[in-house]
């Protein structure tokens, strides 16, 4: 969730009046930190994933599943077994965990006790350690809780009696008419964030997701159950001015965006323009990732028309004001800013020969004076437009005692505006400049899958690419814009199958026929020759003609065409990159054996033999008897539904159509 400190916050009308110096002494961190770091050098890859649990409270009696809000007591019991763990070393190979608190005060998020490295028998420890750490959450959970790994809570924001222990909405952080303030976590930093996102913004947020219309669903579709409170200024927005949208569910507060679960995973790179690399490569991927896991198909109740989270939380936390947001001309704020502090990226950052000028093709509004101080410094252009970029954002939630710090020591101020810019990738410095941990990379814009095999068998992939990236200088440069138009797109419903997205045509090295291509390990085959489709040759990827129009660079592919490949077009798709970077490696049979059932998994999923998450539980509820082909989740459906996820991490009921034959 970012920067978590101790200490008193400042409400926005406050806050706002330090912006100018957090932003200052921010960058003064990030100068002093770049000299310390920015020769260092690392020897290996470590990388880690996160998972973010939801901690479901079963009233089986009256047949409904509620969100439990008493993970704080369970996080206090996993904080005393992981200390345990550190001064007993026959205890912390069974408590190889981390646990850290998220927004919602019914989520939990685990991380691996320690790092994994780039060995391929860290491959083979994923799954293990997530259903370690899924037995320990639920050491501490009342026979009646359970952690389970849902994107999205279906019904979220229902009236009744849907939170355990029960509480009314309309607190004074977030004023929704749909989730009490009791939702949100406990600690300072949350419902101050949530206040002050509300109050810099001058209204509440307004969340709004398409309705999957179904046979019975009224056209137009208007909410009946939006309550019509009139406790606060903003609450007649609803409906009357607008903020709820005819044919859409309406949503109102963070809670609803960060109230959902993810799947990201953080790579430490060798050194800092190799986390460079990494970050443009994979954030061409971030959209492909998105539509292939999709695991979020319903939002307060009801069957919305698309399958992902990423859009509602990229609403959840949208404090740009009506000038920002361009709905009125600038006159108390200096940018128009085109997105939300949540959303894809805005610019490529590697100083790579492959990053034409031409890929930053949308406009980038950065602040100039901190873009004239970075660029004074040492830095260059295309790393101090990022940061600038995201220094046009003001500090959100500010401590008192945090206001005045050493920033030779210090780096709250830069990770209080780094930690806020919730992009698909994020790029993330040491944490201090006297610590053992490098530069790294975050993936950001996977959803959480229903089981661990699942979720291993993405993390895996995802680390795989990322070697196969750096192994074989691969380029997957496309116009950054094409990029956003991806994102759209991989909101749709099944997208995985149904839509079509830029990718780069061309992606291995120039090089002359019959020889290695730039940055093939020594000693393997060609890269663009292994575990190829049948038919595919090197002709067909024949180097693209000097000054050639870069439209010319990437088509519309499907992701079958993207992960699996096309002999037609000569793409060996990204899973045949992966293959043909394990065939470089000195892997055993076995262990090769395992590995490959992830990636059929992958492979599956992309060319639709299996279903994606959210096609899953959406043919749950339509297939359900209480549905009434009306777009409702009922309390029963979503008892059943709920249910059901637990049987399948179990074991106690298998789904052939969601995940094959693979054991869970």
């Amino acid at each position: 969730m970012g920067l978590l400190s101790l200490g008193t916050p400042m409400p926005w009308e406050e806050a706002k009046q330090y912006a100018d110096h957090v932003r200052t002494h921010g960058i003064i961190q990030f100068l002093n930190l770049w000299e310390a770091t920015k020769d260092s050098q690392k020897d290996c890859l470590l990388w880690g994933d996160e998972i973010e649990y939801m901690v479901i409270s079963y009233d089986d009696k009256n047949q409904r599943a509620k969100l439990s809000l008493r993970v704080w007591e369970i996080l206090q019991e996993l904080a005393k077994e992981e200390e345990e763990a550190m001064i007993n070393p026959a205890k912390k190979l069974l408590v190889n965990s981390s646990w850290h608190p998220e927004y919602g005060r019914y989520m939990l998020e685990g991380t691996p006790g320690e790092p994994y490295m780039g060995l391929p028998r860290d491959l083979l420890a994923v799954e293990r350690n997530m259903k370690l750490r899924r037995e320990l959450a639920k050491k501490f959970m009342k026979p009646n809780e359970v952690p389970l790994t849902l994107t999205s809570y279906p019904r979220l924001g229902c009236a009744g009696d849907g939170l355990d222990p029960h509480h009314e909405p309309h607190g004074p952080a977030a004023r929704s008419l749909f989730v009490p303030d009791e939702i949100i976590n406990a600690h300072a930093r949350f419902p101050t964030l949530t206040a002050n996102i509300r109050r810099r913004r001058g209204s509440k947020v307004a969340i709004n997701m398409p309705i999957f219309h179904d046979k019975n669903t009224p056209k137009p579709f208007i909410d009946p159950t939006i309550p019509t409170f009139h406790d606060y200024p903003e609450d007649k927005n609803a409906i009357e001015e607008g903020a709820a949208l005819p044919d859409h569910i309406y949503m109102d507060a963070m809670a609803f965006g960060m109230g959902c679960c993810c799947l990201q995973i953080t790579f430490q790179a060798v050194n800092v323009e190799e986390a460079r690399k990494i970050y443009d490569q994979m954030a061409t991927l971030g959209p492909i990732m998105l539509a292939l896991t999709a695991a979020a198909p319903i939002y307060r109740g009801y069957l919305s028309d698309v399958d992902c989270r990423w859009n509602v939380i990229a609403q959840s936390v949208d404090d740009r004001t009506e000038e920002e947001r361009g709905l009125k001309p600038l006159k108390d704020n200096k940018y128009k800013i085109a997105k939300s502090r949540y959303d894809s990226i805005d610019s490529y950052i590697s100083n790579d020969p492959n990053n034409k000028p031409e890929y930053n093709d949308i406009p980038l509004v950065y602040d100039k004076d901190i873009y004239k101080k970075l660029s004074e410094n040492g830095i260059d252009d295309l790393l101090a437009r990022h940061i600038s970029h995201l220094f046009i954002r003001d500090p959100l939630v500010i401590f008192h005692e945090l206001l005045n710090v050493d920033d030779h020591e210090s780096t709250d101020h830069f990770e209080n505006l780094q930690s806020t810019n919730w992009q698909t990738m994020r790029f993330k410095p040491p944490p201090s400049k006297t610590s053992p941990i490098g530069w790294r990379v975050e993936f950001r814009s996977m959803e959480i899958q229903l089981t661990d095999f699942e979720n291993a068998a993405f993390a895996i992939f995802i680390v795989l690419v990322t070697r196969a990236v750096l192994s074989f200088n691969t380029n997957f440069y496309i116009p950054i814009s094409k990029v956003d138009e991806n994102m759209k797109v991989a909101h749709h419903r099944n997208a995985v199958l149904q839509e079509k997205f830029h990718f780069r045509k061309q992606i291995f090295p120039q090089s002359r026929p019959g020889t290695p291509a730039a940055g093939t390990p020594s000693g393997s085959p060609l890269v663009a020759n292994a575990t190829l489709p049948r038919g595919t040759t090197t002709s067909a990827h024949a180097h693209l003609s000097a000054g050639m129009d870069r439209s010319d660079e990437y088509e519309l592919m499907t992701i079958d065409e993207i992960i699996n490949g096309s002999s037609e077009k000569g793409f060996p798709g990204l899973l045949g990159l992966v293959n043909n970077y394990l065939n470089t490696l000195n892997i055993d049979i076995e262990t090769r054996c395992e590995i490959s059932k992830y990636l059929e998994l992958i492979k599956k999923r992309a060319n639709g033999t299996l279903m994606t998450a959210a096609s899953w539980m959406r043919q749950f509820v339509q297939n359900h008897p209480d549905y009434k082909q009306d777009s409702v989740v009922s309390e029963k459906i979503n008892y059943d539904l709920v249910k059901m996820v637990e049987k399948i991490n179990t074991g106690e009921v298998q789904v052939p159509e969601l995940l094959g034959n693979f054991s869970v």
